[in-house]
Order: C-alpha cells, then structure tokens, then sequence
C-alpha cells in the first residue's frame, strides 16, 4: 500500500511514518509534502497514491486548494487539529477524520475503515470531494449583528439584497431598501458569503442573487442591473472585467 503524507510540521510527518510502519511493516511512504504547491505537482508527475494523510493548514494555505486546482480521486484521511463542529463535515465524505495529536489506535482503525472501502475492493471505491469542500469551506455566515443607535438588529442573509460603500463607508441593504452600517471591509465580506448566493460585481457593491430584477446591456463589455427593492433610477453596474463570471454565475 502507497500513502502520501501532506503534512507541513517534520515532527508529526515523522511520527505519521513511524505509526503506519508499525501497524503494517509493507506500507510504503510515497513521500512527505508541505505544501498546497508540492502536492499538486507530485500528483500531477507521479501515478496516484492508495491512500493520502492530508493535514488542513499547510504552509501555503489550505488543503482543499489542492482539490479545487486538479482532480484527486486518491482516498483522503484528514489529520487535523481543527474544533468538532468542523470535524462533523469531514465525516460526510472522507474516509476517515484524525483529531491531532494522533494516536495509533485511532490510525490503525482509519487504515482498517479504508482498506474495507476501499483497498481491499475489487472496484475501488473513489469519493467526491465536492460535497467535502462545500461542507468545509462554506461555513458561511447565516446573519449579520448590526448596531443601530444604542440597539442591536440581527439580519439574516436572506434578507439582505446588497453591500455597498458610499463615501468609504460600507453598508448592508436589506429587502426593505434600508441601509446599516457595518464594521466589515467589502473584501471581508466577500469571504462570509456564500458565492452561489452573492456575487460582487464591482469594487464597491455584492449583490444577492435574488435581488436582481432586470439585467440588460449597457454597452458591448458591461450590464446593468435593476433591484428589486431599488427606487426607480437605481441601477448596478458589472464591471467589464467581471461580466463573463457574472453571466456563468447567473446561469448556475
């Protein structure tokens, strides 16, 4: 059996190594990556893994970068220090979830899980990671906390039509057409958001998908678009840059 180790601390890879070498003496080291960069490039030159041990945080960021650049059907247990409210959405679609430091009982019983899944299957077993992404990395916000005067309102996502900035100042529009201020930069913003549902179409406004009311041309290379809850003459315009995002966007 081939494993990969993705993982960016020398002491736990090491440790990973010598745990898999004394549950199964045949287990063969495909090698060690640290980063999101190497383990693209290693499984883009060389024939895939069996298994791959893949912590979250790498030197270079996130692991599900890898899945988001190049297809991986290998196998995947996570090894993570990451809280359990996270941990649940792992156990959806990987083989496996180890909660760091790791410990060789619970490795063995990983290792069991995958061979019976997997290794030991005629037709090998191979998971979409697509559902594990999501799950992941889109733990996006489900409602805002907003000051008003010496209170505090509370509104959901799915009441929020628009963010915009007017004179450097970001503000949050909600179905109603009524603007709060926000203590949050658009580009943080954009990161809270569920990009199915918000996209931003220019430097200083994100939009919620089921706000918009008409979209038509304003030029050759830009749209405009009318607001549901917008006074008449209100219009948003997509930038050139972003328009061919928008349209696939906009068709799902």
């Amino acid at each position: 059996m081939n494993i990969l180790i993705v993982e960016n601390e020398r002491p736990a890879a090491d440790k990973l190594s010598m745990l898999l070498k004394r549950i199964d003496k045949s287990i063969n080291i495909a090698g060690v990556m640290e980063t999101v960069e190497e383990t693209i490039n290693r499984l883009q030159m060389k024939p895939d893994p069996d298994l791959i041990l893949m912590d979250i945080q790498l030197d270079d960021g996130l692991c599900f970068e890898i899945f988001e650049t190049i297809n991986v059907d290998t196998p995947v247990i996570f090894t993570t220090a990451y809280d359990e409210y996270t941990l649940r959405a792992f156990k959806v679609n990987s083989i496996d979830y180890l909660l760091k430091p790791i410990e060789e009982e619970s490795l063995s019983s990983a290792l069991k899980k995958f061979r019976k899944l997997y290794y030991d299957n005629k037709d090998p077993y191979r998971r979409d990671f697509s559902q594990l992404l999501n799950e992941f990395r889109n733990q996006y916000k489900s409602r805002f906390l907003l000051k008003t005067g010496e209170k505090y309102k509370s509104v959901p996502v799915g009441e929020i039509s628009h963010f915009h900035i007017i004179e450097r100042n970001v503000f949050l529009n909600d179905f109603q057409g009524r603007d709060y201020g926000i203590d949050y930069s658009l580009d943080e913003i954009q990161g809270m958001l569920d990009p199915r549902k918000f996209f931003r179409i220019n430097r200083n406004c994100i939009i919620n998908i089921n706000s918009i009311s008409l979209i038509y041309s304003y030029s050759s290379s830009r749209l405009v678009l009318t607001l549901k809850n917008g006074t008449s003459g209100d219009e948003f315009v997509v930038s050139r840059e972003r328009v061919a995002d928008f349209k696939k966007w906009v068709d799902g």
